[in-house]
């Protein structure tokens, strides 16, 4: 148990309390003025250590704090009701207002009856363990995604922590810029666009010039990673592009995320770096800065899965080539 926060004795007060009385022979009265507390104090301690067993006065475990738990509930529910609410939500996996209309027992009553049981809350799944990997090559594998970014015209709550909105700026949205990204597996190469939609024909002109800009850059790509989004799955112009070029299109499990891993981590860093690092005065001079914060990112940035190294060390060190 915890200590009060306004006691005047803890443990170790309590057993010198006791020990005043019986090695030194102090009274309750004188002993409760040696150590400033009222004689009602050095009372109920005395009798407490008196009434301990052996164990208790060796180890000072009569000195402990004692449960605030009554010893007795007249009005708790009976053990039987107990069991078949709890047998009822092993069945069901109900909560407690599904399981007022089987039990007959009161919601409210079935809630402390479950938090007392342990069974309040399903168990948590046990999370999978994610699997880190690498192609061993750049252009083994390429991942790609997409990520909204709103239009502003004036600095928004994320940079100055104002949530207000004008009314033209509630009738009148500015909409979302679109950025379609690529990095690379191996080196962490990145390659993105901002652009005004994710439409198929958008997603298919994306990757030609992005499989031009990697190719310029001495990496042949093998392999692509997306997730399902339709304008990857159902595009045509996209299809045919890949097979013209041989490259094979891989496609994430739904609610795989962790796949395509090395993309979503970009995002995030692009967004605390770039999107929200700096205080744009709109959306306009905070895309023009991506460029220039891309550049960094591949050439210069360190990069912690790469001992320190920016992405462009892992290409092949064609440095001429970058823009």
């Amino acid at each position: 148990m915890g200590q009060h926060l306004r006691g005047r004795l803890g443990p170790a007060g309590r057993i010198e309390l006791v020990r005043l009385m019986r090695e030194d022979g102090l009274s309750e009265r004188a002993a409760a003025a040696a150590l400033s507390v009222a004689p009602s104090t050095a009372h109920h301690w005395s009798v407490r250590e008196r009434q301990a067993d052996v164990a208790e006065r060796v180890g000072g475990a009569w000195a402990l704090d004692r449960s605030s738990r009554p010893h007795r509930c007249p009005r708790r529910t009976p053990a039987e009701i107990e069991r078949r609410v709890c047998e009822a939500r092993e069945r069901t996996g109900w909560g407690p207002r599904l399981l007022a209309g089987e039990t007959g027992v009161a919601h409210s009553t079935i809630g402390a009856i479950l938090k007392r049981h342990g069974c309040s809350r399903a168990p948590r799944a046990d999370r999978v363990t994610g699997v880190r990997y690498e192609w061993p090559c750049p252009g083994d594998l390429l991942h790609m995604d997409v990520k909204r970014y709103p239009r502003f015209a004036r600095p928004g709550h994320a940079v100055t922590g104002d949530r207000t909105k004008t009314r033209e700026q509630r009738i009148h949205p500015l909409g979302h810029d679109f950025f379609h990204a690529i990095v690379d597996d191996h080196s962490r190469i990145a390659y993105g666009e901002l652009l005004a939609d994710e439409r198929a024909a958008t997603v298919t002109a994306f990757v030609e010039r992005a499989l031009a800009w990697f190719s310029a850059h001495g990496i042949t790509t093998r392999r692509v990673m997306t997730d399902g989004a339709w304008s990857y799955t159902n595009n045509r112009g996209l299809r045919e592009l890949l097979a013209d070029h041989g490259i094979r299109h891989i496609v994430t499990p739904p609610y795989t995320p962790r796949w395509n891993g090395k993309v979503e981590r970009f995002h995030q860093t692009m967004e605390r770096e770039w999107a929200k690092g700096l205080r744009y005065r709109n959306s306009s001079a905070r895309n023009q800065a991506l460029p220039h914060w891309i550049a960094y990112y591949n050439k210069r940035r360190p990069h912690s899965a790469l001992g320190g190294r920016p992405p462009i060390s892992r290409a092949h060190n064609l440095s001429r080539h970058v823009n």
